[in-house]
């Protein structure tokens, strides 16, 4: 995945559980804080203390010895995000806004990453990092905080991390980065490694290893970024012949479709590929299975928003568990959807992604809630066979204001 590519808008603001509701009551925000309880943690060459379990394994039904030895394999640049929030309104030219909250965290590619790795799927990330002391957070976050695997990863030397910076005010953000293209790898015949899915980000010029990867038998997942040029070529999306999934926002599904209606877009991308995943903002998600003709959509979930960063790879990833498990489609969908609202409660683009016990917590906290409307539960009831009785939370990384702090003790 490039860096474009993870800087996709995000799925939506609002985002896939109308009729239900989070609990209010807890904090200053009113919603669910991360639960936290003991668990296993490592340390980092910056001293910081990780949990590192993602608590439950989605595929643990599924896997048998000849499986290949990671779940999903990506690619791109890792970026440090430096999040400000509470922003009243955006900036003003010629005057100085001071943020109630900040945040520093990996960004890029780094973001579908540890989203996918805090829902239990062994991830294989190949990444360029900075020769730099971002650089080292980022890989030590990554690799010892969520257990990616980085073995096809590497530092490039005298290359500095690209950053971007992050303003989140009124549900939205604008960001600001800078960065250079990262020296190409050496050839390597390990890479793409095998893998039961990749995540690619679909650019105007093809990626061989997307075909590659595809010809080892691994399901390949596409989103794509917002063409800058304006021209929304189809022939951009040539790579669409070797993935199962396209998960575009509906103005890009639109656009590339030449339609004015995102359902629409979405059965016309089914000419394309197999299963076409359209986000609705408000709206909620709309997905259609061309092969099998089923179509499902699910409402958005209203939340109160913090921090949008990194939403729409937080949706990918949520889609993605679902299909490896082999969930029905209406569940994959809303699976996502919820995913991704969970994450834009907190701020800090990847380590603003749940974990099965923030999934957890969500699912019991609105059972218990009065007024909750039966059918949406009913939507979400698929979540009770997937999750513990007693679910062991463990305590996810977030955003922290800057990096390199000392510990004592």
């Amino acid at each position: 995945m490039s860096a474009a590519g993870a800087r996709r808008a995000p799925a939506t603001t609002h985002l896939p559980l109308l009729g239900l509701y989070p609990p209010r009551g807890f904090g200053q925000t009113g919603l669910i804080p991360a639960p936290r309880t003991g668990a296993r943690t490592v340390t980092t060459r910056d001293g910081e203390h990780l949990g590192t379990a993602a608590g439950l394994d989605p595929l643990a039904a599924l896997r048998t010895p000849a499986d290949p030895p990671c779940d999903v394999y990506l690619t791109g640049s890792v970026f440090l995000d430096i999040i400000f929030t509470g922003l009243d309104s955006a900036p003003v030219r010629g005057t100085e806004s001071w943020a109630s909250g900040m945040g520093s965290s990996p960004g890029g590619v780094a973001n579908m990453a540890t989203a996918l790795a805090r829902l239990g799927l062994r991830t294989s990330l190949a990444a360029a990092f900075g020769d730099d002391h971002y650089g080292e957070y980022c890989w030590d976050a990554l690799e010892q905080g969520e257990g990616i695997d980085l073995t096809l990863s590497r530092t490039v030397p005298g290359w500095h991390s690209p950053v971007t910076v992050s303003m989140a005010y009124e549900g939205e953000r604008t960001m600001v980065s800078h960065g250079h293209e990262a020296p190409p790898p050496e050839p390597a015949p390990e890479c793409p490694p095998p893998a039961r899915a990749a995540i690619a980000s679909l650019a105007p010029d093809r990626a061989e290893w997307i075909a590659q990867s595809a010809r080892k038998g691994t399901r390949i997942f596409a989103d794509v970024g917002w063409d800058d040029s304006g021209r929304w070529d189809p022939a951009d999306l040539a790579d669409l012949e070797h993935c199962e999934a396209f998960l575009p926002n509906a103005e890009e599904a639109m656009r590339y479709t030449r339609t004015d209606c995102p359902l629409a877009a979405a059965h016309a991308l089914t000419e394309h590929v197999p299963v076409a995943v359209v986000t609705l903002g408000a709206e909620g998600a709309y997905a259609v299975d061309g092969s099998t003709g089923e179509c499902a959509q699910v409402p958005a979930i209203d939340v109160q928003a913090l921090d949008p960063t990194g939403a729409g790879d937080v949706f990918v990833a949520g889609f993605v568990t679902g299909t490896l498990a082999d969930w029905p489609l209406a569940d994959r969908l809303a699976f996502a959807g919820l995913t991704a609202a969970l994450s834009v409660q907190e701020f800090g683009g990847s380590l603003s992604a749940p974990g099965w016990s923030e999934i957890a917590a969500w699912w019991q906290s609105v059972q218990g809630l009065p007024g909750q409307d039966p059918a949406a539960l009913r939507r979400y009831a698929f979540l009770a066979d997937l999750l513990p009785a007693a679910a062991r939370p463990w305590p996810l990384r977030r955003a922290v204001p800057t990096i390199g702090f000392g510990r004592n003790g």
